[in-house]
């Protein structure tokens, strides 16, 4: 298997709201994008909030977007505190803002860190360029381009690729709504030579000044939207219609799914030994046979069985008659690893799921992401 899927998998995963996360601090995301940049490796990563999060519920081209990124942080403190809810180790919240405010403040490189700035309103990447340029900072602006409100198709000409590649990149920092900017990076990103592509909206306002960053104080205490609707009263409608699906997914899947969880982890069933084999077969799909309970301290052993098969040149199926249990880094594990096979042309297929492992693919909002017989 290449290094890439080898990647993929041993990434250490969670499930919130049916998005994949990685678990990572801020210091180590940090670490994470210093050496994209230093290795020049090419590292999508997407910063889900809540309005990501809720939006992703509903457009299955926008969720694809989380799961095809390299590295998935939770951007938002509503995030952090379901984790919590759920007894999900995810303690950190690491926002995209924060990401690249620490970015620009690292000491000691050869070379400072090449920002190209692509999107916002009217104007605003113009100032950002400028301002950056002229401030004391790790990261000097390579460029900026606002394509204004035309389509992703019309946004991805290759003159306009190639405008950005020319300038040299470390950073590509997209700003064009979240749904139209990982839309956009989805279908550029094989094209862009640049090693860190994210979108990062609210980026370009905080660098050109147009808009303040809350306070910390604000951030912790989970209120930094009330910051920004006092500074872009337009913003209320978005986060009222955000408070409202948060709400309906606190009460029909995060609750139950907290209280389920619990009680399943006092029974026997979640002390169940996990057991795995493999089949594989000629001129049928390869079959993992999963029995006993799956959880965060067993994953190691699920994922090197995952990474053996992830090369067979074959669809696969999961057999979950005797499955037991599942958890959110199961869950997460995967997504990741079903995107390992679409992308070589061939399809996860989960047999024989128990009603009680139905419940909590459902509860936790990714039973329509799987393929079921």
């Amino acid at each position: 298997m290449s290094d890439k899927y080898n990647e993929l998998l041993v990434r250490d995963v969670v499930c919130i709201l049916g998005l994949p996360f990685d678990r990572v601090t801020l210091s180590s995301a940090v670490d994470k994008v210093k050496l994209a940049i230093e290795i020049r490796e090419v590292c999508f990563l997407s910063t889900p909030n809540l309005n990501f999060a809720i939006a992703a519920q509903s457009d299955a081209v926008f969720f694809q977007s989380v799961v095809d990124s390299d590295l998935s942080v939770a951007d938002g403190m509503p995030l952090i505190w379901v984790a919590k809810l759920l007894g999900i180790p995810l303690t950190d919240r690491v926002a995209g803002s924060t990401l690249f405010e620490q970015l620009s403040k690292q000491e000691g490189r050869p070379d400072k860190i090449n920002v190209f700035f692509w999107g916002g309103q009217a104007g605003v990447a113009e100032l950002a360029h400028q301002k950056l340029n002229t401030t004391p900072s790790a990261m000097v602006s390579c460029g900026f381009y606002d394509p204004g409100f035309v389509s992703v198709d019309e946004m991805s000409s290759s003159e306009l690729i190639d405008k950005i590649n020319a300038s040299y990149p470390d950073f590509l920092v997209v700003a064009l709504g979240a749904k139209k900017g990982q839309a956009w990076i989805q279908k550029n990103r094989h094209q862009l030579t640049v090693p860190v592509i994210s979108h990062l909206g609210a980026v370009i306002n905080f660098v050109a000044g147009s808009v303040d960053r809350a306070p910390v104080i604000w951030q912790r205490c989970g209120l930094e939207w009330l910051w920004r609707i006092r500074q872009e009263p337009a913003l209320w409608q978005r986060y009222f219609f955000d408070g409202l699906g948060f709400l309906r997914l606190l009460t029909f899947k995060v609750l139950p799914l907290a209280l389920y969880d619990r009680w399943l982890k006092r029974s026997d069933v979640f002390k169940s030994v996990l057991n795995i084999s493999q089949v594989q077969s000629e001129n049928a799909p390869t079959t993992i046979h999963l029995s006993g309970s799956v959880h965060q301290a067993v994953m190691g052993s699920v994922k090197r069985i995952l990474s053996e098969v992830a090369s067979t040149e074959s669809d696969l199926v999961i057999d979950c008659s005797e499955l037991s249990y599942i958890d959110g880094a199961f869950i997460a594990t995967l997504l990741l690893f079903q995107r390992c096979l679409n992308e070589r042309g061939y399809q996860l297929t989960l047999r024989h799921v128990p009603n009680r492992i139905n419940r909590i693919l459902r509860l936790n909002n990714v039973l329509i992401r799987f393929t079921f017989s």
